[in-house]
């Protein structure tokens, strides 16, 4: 087995690691029964958490690119662990905020330097062309992860309280920062840092800001992605709604997420099937929109689920396909900073959305879902990606 197969099966080992969530499956419970915040709250407390990702986002993609990607990935992963552990101190709200400043640190170190690590080094090897298949599959192996830790996550809830699912959570994102620790930098990242921190933050920004095909690119991303994300934390209050019970919450949040799973790894066979990288970028969009108007305009059980599973599947999907387009148009040296610049983007707007979204639920659930579809059609409609944008 070539270095290269093993550094990369060893990454795809951590994405399995960090994303063992197994309180993906009760979050919402978590918060409100045991947490005893409602759920208005909930969603400030994660405006919070997008404040700080917004704040520590473009700086430490430096830091990455500067000291090292597995440096800052591995930081990240011990950060997010200690927050794990400082959430069960008390069902307190400062303790929370605590908590989510931590986890916003560790996804921060985290962000943008997955992908700048991983699409450096198949540029080292000369495979960059592969990088859909690597993003996309990468992606599948971190879902897995939730997959197989949220129905565990359900029944823990079960046997020994909410709590004990952040809990943990602990021991596996610490595990997947030790094995971060022992990847290898690619030679192409070595070969630029030289440069200085600050000349690094600079030039990514402003390269990013300058940038019209990146900036239409995230734009697309960002927008539909930050719809689909709203359904992971609307979902549970939905099923609650209709009585459906806590203990196969975890079995939803799986079959969410391996949606998710089949898309990603369907998307050049699909590309191949509608013939265009266009066409296929805008079918996505508009059946996640379609999806969410679903949930949102029935209370019956099996509607219910599809809507769920698939307009959060389908519009999650899309965030590898469209990072390996940008990563065409961003140099090497500045790829983890510009691709934070991207999730900052998307942070900012979550920051304001938060609350928002989160008083219209705990009002108008239904209509929530409805507002959100619409604007996810609309916006299919009116997206300025084009074909030449989409290079392979």
């Amino acid at each position: 087995m070539s270095k290269f197969k093993v550094l990369l099966w060893k990454y795809y080992l951590y994405r399995v690691l960090i994303h063992i969530h197994f309180f993906s499956g009760v979050l919402v419970p978590f918060f409100t029964d045991w947490g005893g915040i409602t759920f208005t709250q909930v969603m400030i407390l994660q405006s919070w958490f997008m404040f700080w990702i917004f704040a520590l986002e473009i700086p430490t993609g430096s830091v990455a690119d500067y000291f090292g990607r597995k440096y800052s990935i591995a930081l990240g992963c011990f950060a997010h662990a200690l927050g794990c552990v400082i959430y069960v101190i008390a069902p307190q709200f400062l303790v929370f905020l605590i908590a989510e400043f931590l986890m916003a640190l560790g996804m921060s170190l985290i962000s943008g330097a997955n992908e700048a690590f991983i699409y450096d080094s198949l540029v080292e090897i000369k495979e960059e062309h592969q990088s859909k298949k690597i993003f996309a599959r990468a992606e599948s192996f971190g879902l897995s992860g939730i997959m197989i830790s949220a129905p565990i996550g359900s029944w823990m809830a079960s046997l020994w309280g909410l709590q004990s699912t952040m809990f943990l959570t602990t021991f596996p994102t610490l595990l997947g920062g030790f094995i971060a620790l022992s990847f290898k930098e690619p030679k192409l990242y070595t070969e630029q840092k030289e440069k200085k921190y600050f000349s690094i933050l600079k030039e990514g920004t402003k390269y990013f800001l300058h940038h019209k095909i990146l900036k239409v690119l995230a734009f697309d991303m960002i927008l539909i992605q930050s719809v689909a994300y709203f359904m992971i934390w609307l979902y549970q209050p939905k099923l609650q709604s209709i009585y459906f019970n806590i203990v196969y919450f975890g079995l939803v949040h799986a079959s969410f997420v391996l949606s998710q799973t089949v898309m990603m790894n369907y998307f050049e066979k699909l590309e191949k099937i509608f013939r265009s990288k266009k066409r296929l970028i805008f079918l996505t969009s508009f059946l996640t929109g379609c999806f969410f108007l679903l949930t949102g305009f029935t209370n019956m059980i099996v509607p219910t689920l599809l809507g769920i599973i698939l307009g959060g599947g389908i519009g999650l999907s899309r965030r590898p396909i469209l990072i390996s387009y940008m990563n065409k148009h961003i140099p090497s040296h500045q790829r983890a900073t510009i691709l934070s610049c991207v999730s900052m983007m998307r942070t900012f707007m979550l920051v304001i959305i938060n609350p928002f979204v989160g008083y219209l639920a705990s009002q108008y659930l239904n209509t929530t879902f409805i507002v959100l579809g619409s604007f996810a059609l609309l916006f299919s409609l009116a997206s300025k990606v084009q074909e030449e944008h989409l290079l392979d």
